[in-house]
């Protein structure tokens, strides 16, 4: 079956009469720093499937052949055995190939009703946020440790200052509390 992403850099360099340097297409790609998107991407992509089966825009084998795809490319990437390819670009592009390479038109249809830009945004969104989750959990763990090193430490006494002079002593506790 033939899948018109796999010709994406030829019909690029067609506008050319030299093939598209090696070059430029690293220095066009965004694939092999974006590929951190990857499980945005099928999840925000699995989501948009459902809904275009829900409104009845795809039909319930189109769905299935998607979630299968899907499942398949997730396996692949978790096993190292994916293959991300320059001249696709991005991770967008990688996937949605592969996916059409496994299930035919159905993954061809994955993109009915949404742009490049929709799912770029979502991905890129859906991805900050599990990020974010990662963050606020490594931050309440440096509250909890600050916590715990203010507990061992009430009675130790050190100068405090304002605007850069000498104050009032305080305690160390409080000198640790004072960043949770």
């Amino acid at each position: 079956m033939t899948n018109q992403l796999d010709k994406k850099s030829q019909a690029w360099s067609a506008l050319f009469s030299e093939p598209m340097s090696e070059l430029v297409k690293r220095y066009t790609a965004s694939v092999f720093f974006d590929k951190r998107l990857w499980q945005a991407d099928i999840q925000g992509s699995l989501a948009h499937a459902e809904m275009l089966a829900a409104q009845n825009i795809i039909g319930a084998s189109d769905l299935a052949d998607i979630q299968r795809g899907m499942a398949q490319i997730t396996q692949e990437i978790e096993s190292g055995a994916f293959e991300w390819k320059l001249d696709l670009e991005d991770v967008h592009l990688n996937i949605e190939a592969r996916l059409t390479q496994l299930v035919g038109d159905a993954g061809k249809r994955l993109h009915t009703g949404r742009s490049r830009n929709d799912q770029v945004a979502t991905d890129v969104r859906l991805w900050l946020r599990g990020e974010m989750d990662l963050i606020i959990d490594l931050l309440v763990d440096l509250q909890k440790s600050l916590v715990d090193v203010a507990e061992q430490n009430v009675d130790v006494i050190l100068p405090g200052f304002t605007h850069l002079q000498v104050a009032q002593p305080v305690s160390f506790a409080h000198h640790l509390l004072a960043y949770v």
